[in-house]
């Protein structure tokens, strides 16, 4: 699946992965391949991202949109660890 991570300044990551854990509102969750459409709110928290390797960003808050296999973040900010 394709994962797009977006600030209101940059586009942070772009690129094809397995997993991406996000620290949903009401706490946090993974998606996978062919999950279902989803829209949801996010808190300040880790967002890990599995692919090829396995990377960590922290988020302060956002969106987060599936559909079709196509993940995208849109967070307040970001730091990358």
């Amino acid at each position: 699946m394709t994962l797009e991570i977006l600030t209101p300044d940059k586009k942070v990551f772009e690129g094809e992965v397995t997993s991406v854990t996000v620290p949903g509102t009401m706490g946090s969750f993974e998606i996978l391949n062919n999950h279902a459409p989803i829209i949801s709110t996010l808190e300040d928290g880790k967002l890990t991202v599995r692919g090829a390797k396995a990377d960590v960003f922290f988020i302060k808050g956002g969106v987060v949109e599936v559909n079709n296999n196509k993940v995208m973040v849109l967070a307040e900010g970001i730091t990358h660890r």
